[in-house]
């Protein structure tokens, strides 16, 4: 039960960021790809926000033994750039400056404006349907 708490908890303050940064909003995404055009920097200064609290998780990881809810760190290891890896993330990328989402903000988006929402879903769990099968 702590476990389910902790998730919902992180993913309300996740979901939060991203509409209180704007980045639930594809048109903003979508300004901070076009380089060329009407470059909005406002995600570049998020991702660089974001990196802060991030070196702090990573300082006070290596400190502890375990986490908070769970026996153990599950973290991934390094892996190789591959084949697979580069064409999936062709694939993120296309579909992230097309639709101007991302899992995160596609799936906050379906209680902000959820239609344009739903449809990204939908192919996102397609997307997650069809790697599954061919793996």
């Amino acid at each position: 039960m702590i476990r389910l708490a902790i998730a919902l908890v992180a993913g309300s303050i996740f979901g939060a960021g991203l509409a209180y940064s704007g980045m639930s909003d594809p048109a903003r995404v979508q300004g901070f790809l076009d380089l060329f055009g009407n470059w909005d920097p406002t995600l570049a200064f998020v991702m660089g926000g974001a990196i802060i609290p991030m070196a702090f998780a990573w300082l006070i990881q290596r400190r502890i033994d375990k986490p908070f809810a769970e026996a153990h760190f599950s973290l991934p290891g390094t892996v190789n750039i591959d084949r697979k890896l580069g064409i999936g993330a062709a694939l993120f990328g296309a579909g992230w400056g097309i639709s101007g989402l991302c899992p995160g903000p596609g799936l906050a988006d379906l209680a902000i404006n959820p239609l344009p929402a739903l449809a990204f879903v939908i192919a996102m769990l397609a997307g997650m349907a069809v790697h599954r099968v061919t793996n």
